[in-house]
């Protein structure tokens, strides 16, 4: 389970708040890159934080509110043409920027889910790999993040019907593939994305 002891040694280090950041949406064929940072109140962190892929929605929610609550939390985007002009990396590590300049607290380090941190970033940060189940403020932010962009994602649905990102997310699912080769591409359709591009090259030809 995720502690708060790479958020202590930082905090040690320079005396000021420290936020966790993830980004979720890397991989589905449709709707933005959504990423999270959260300063979480040392005093004050919600039981049960752990990496969002491994949390029931139901269980997602209630954290969600709780985090809500309790922390200091900033929410960005990429865009679908952002991830088509710039590749899924650089959009999310824009995302992870975005969501970190948001903050209304400027905290003094940040705490990046992953490989690699955001280029030019305000504060040192430190990457860390498998960080949702690490660091609680890189868990607190997956959370924010994976309920915020399904959320986006199921409003998404009522407008466009048939792709079932109401339950997919966007992923390239069996129900959303079908949806894709009878009702076609829409325009959150991320089309740098092999199984999107090829249906739009077999529309053109």
């Amino acid at each position: 389970m995720p502690d708060f002891t790479l958020e202590t040694i930082a905090m040690d280090k320079c005396s000021t708040p420290v936020a966790g950041v993830d980004e979720v949406g890397r991989g589905p064929l449709s709707g933005p890159v959504v990423a999270a940072a959260v300063i979480l109140d040392p005093a004050n962190i919600p039981d049960g934080l752990a990496d969002s892929k491994k949390l029931s929605a139901k269980r997602r929610e209630l954290l969600f509110d709780l985090i809500s609550a309790s922390a200091i939390i900033s929410v960005a985007e990429a865009t679908v043409a952002e991830i088509d002009s710039i590749n899924i990396l650089q959009a999310s590590l824009l995302a992870m920027r975005r969501a970190l300049d948001g903050l209304a607290t400027r905290p003094g380090f940040a705490l990046i889910d992953g490989n690699r941190t955001p280029p030019d970033l305000a504060m040192p940060a430190q990457a860390v790999v498998k960080g949702d189940d690490r660091c609680l403020s890189i868990a607190a932010a997956s959370i924010i993040a994976k309920v915020t962009r399904d959320r986006l994602m199921t409003a998404l649905s009522r407008e466009f019907p048939g792709y079932g990102w109401e339950n997919n997310a966007g992923y390239g699912t069996k129900q959303h593939l079908e949806g894709l080769k009878r009702l076609g591409v829409t325009p959150h359709h991320r089309v740098s994305f092999k199984p999107v591009h090829n249906i739009l090259y077999q529309e053109k030809n």
